[in-house]
């Protein structure tokens, strides 16, 4: 094999060498910006040339720490071994053949995998496609034929994805879906339990919140109209929102005693990013359905649909599937990146960063009353920044702290339907020193607003 020159190998430590970014990322961002769709942006345009372990190094020899992951999605680290070793070894065997024409085995390792690995220890079925707003939109013609009902019911604050039927599933105006209409019918959207801005407090939030979803779906579009119930374990672009808890329980059992499909969508908490396989566990949730996607498979694009075989088995022949979908080799990538997520027990490193990044943001807030509130689990970390002496979002300070990031060579990421959320997402296999010097980072930024 031919050696690796990104990775695991790849020096761990920051190093900023130049302006970020560099002169040779100004360069390629002017190409960009003559043949990329101005739609396409970008967080930091700095220009990747290798990353691996808590790490990407820019084409100007910068070095950042990475508290983004890709969006959750390189959570085994950039070109880990077993997701290089797998994926060169079906490389090498072949590419593709569509597995809607000829299939082959790594479909099926994943699809067992699942089933092993989801909660419940019911008969279940997967099907794969290649990406998050793929898996929920099958997620609902599934259900939409399971239960021979249209109707779909989502959260506030809820972020599902970018193909038409997912932007009228997500809550967010901009960017995702401002002038991007009509959408989907047969969508609609009830209150979430978001404690830090319930008006009666968080400890009324789970109690409160279910009870009002459940009355506007019995009273707007009738219980038994409702094919899926979507929710995010944990909400991701919402602001990495912890439902109270006590809601998620309600809602799913609700659905179960309506005949109605829930759906968790576990694309961006799913596969060791909370410390646990699935968010939805935390709270002994077993979902008809659970989609996934980016921790999946180490940065090649897959994503499944998996539940109750019954279920999953009510699309008829030929309904399910799509050219790329469970291509061979995002299916071994998928297979080293799940041997990883085992032999690390990422599960137990992620539950480490979180009492690390916790106690040193908890720290932070005590100095910095603009920190509303420090939440989430595992490595889905966020803080929600505030208008001194209130709870007003404040999404100046939250753009300015990750510019400041930014500029001394950490990679953060902002988040939240007020845009008042930095997020953070390290690589489960971020060493401690990176991350403590990340946080020593964040917090000198603070100092300087």
């Amino acid at each position: 094999m031919t050696e690796l020159s990104g990775g695991p190998a790849l020096p761990q430590e920051r190093r900023v060498v130049t302006a970020i970014p560099g002169p040779k990322s100004q360069e390629l961002w002017a190409r960009k910006q003559a043949t990329v769709a101005a739609g396409v942006g970008a967080v930091l345009p700095v220009f990747v040339k290798r990353a691996g372990g808590g790490v990407l190094e820019d084409v100007d020899g910068n070095s950042l720490i990475d508290f983004g992951s890709g969006i959750a999605v390189t959570s085994v680290g950039n070109s880990a071994e077993a997701v290089v070793r797998r994926a060169t070894a079906q490389l090498n065997d072949f590419t593709h053949t569509c597995a809607m024409v000829t299939p082959y085995e790594p479909y099926i390792e994943v699809c067992e995998a699942l089933a092993e690995l989801t909660p419940g220890d019911h008969a279940k079925k997967s099907a794969l496609f290649n990406s998050g707003a793929e898996a929920v939109e099958n997620a609902v013609k599934v259900a939409r034929a399971y239960t021979k009902r249209q109707a779909v019911v989502v959260f506030d604050h809820g972020y599902h994805g970018r193909t038409n039927l997912t932007m009228a599933l997500t809550s967010k105006n901009m960017p995702y879906k401002n002038g991007f209409g009509p959408f989907a019918p047969e969508v609609y959207r009830v209150p979430v339990a978001y404690p830090y801005r319930w008006l009666t407090g968080p400890e009324n939030c789970a109690q409160e919140a279910a009870a009002q979803a459940i009355e506007q779906i019995n009273k707007q579009i009738g219980a038994d109209n409702v094919a899926a119930i979507i929710i995010e374990p944990v909400l991701g672009e919402g602001g990495f929102i912890e439902p109270a808890k006590g809601f998620l329980p309600a809602i799913a059992n609700f659905a179960k005693e309506n005949g109605i499909v829930f759906v968790a969508d576990e694309i961006q908490s799913g596969f060791c990013r909370t410390g646990q396989w699935f968010a939805c566990e935390d709270e002994g949730i077993v979902p008809d359905l659970i989609t996934t996607a980016k921790g999946i498979a180490g940065g090649l694009p897959l994503a499944a649909v998996t539940g109750r075989a019954e279920i999953m088995d009510a699309a008829h022949a030929g309904g399910l599937g799509g050219t790329y979908g469970g291509n061979p080799v995002a299916c071994a990538a998928a297979l080293g990146s799940l041997e990883t997520m085992r032999e690390q027990d990422l599960n137990a490193k992620a539950k480490h960063i979180e009492s690390v990044m916790k106690a040193r943001l908890t720290a932070i807030q005590e100095k910095f009353d603009i920190i509303g509130e420090v939440r989430g689990r595992g490595a889905m970390i966020a803080i929600e920044l505030v208008k001194s002496g209130s709870k007003d979002p404040n999404p100046e300070a939250t753009g300015a702290l990750a510019k400041a990031c930014h500029q001394e060579g950490l990679l953060v990421l902002t988040t939240g339907t007020y845009g008042n959320v930095l997020r953070f997402l390290p690589p489960l296999v971020i060493g401690e020193d990176l991350l403590n010097e990340g946080l020593d980072i964040l917090e000198a930024a603070f100092a300087k607003l």
